[in-house]
């Protein structure tokens, strides 16, 4: 679950830099949201068929 905890953890990074204007963190907080969350659910799908 550390995973899906780091995923929400930089999506609120992301919308309140966003709402602050820095947008160069708010887009990299959402690619690393992004980068986790395909993670997290590849790791769901193979933990599911196991």
């Amino acid at each position: 679950m550390a995973i899906f905890e780091l995923t929400i953890g930089f999506f609120v990074l992301a919308v309140l830099a966003g709402v602050f204007g820095a947008n160069g963190v708010a887009g990299i907080s959402m690619e690393i949201a992004r980068l986790l969350t395909m993670i997290f659910l590849i790791l769901a799908v193979i933990s599911l068929l196991l």
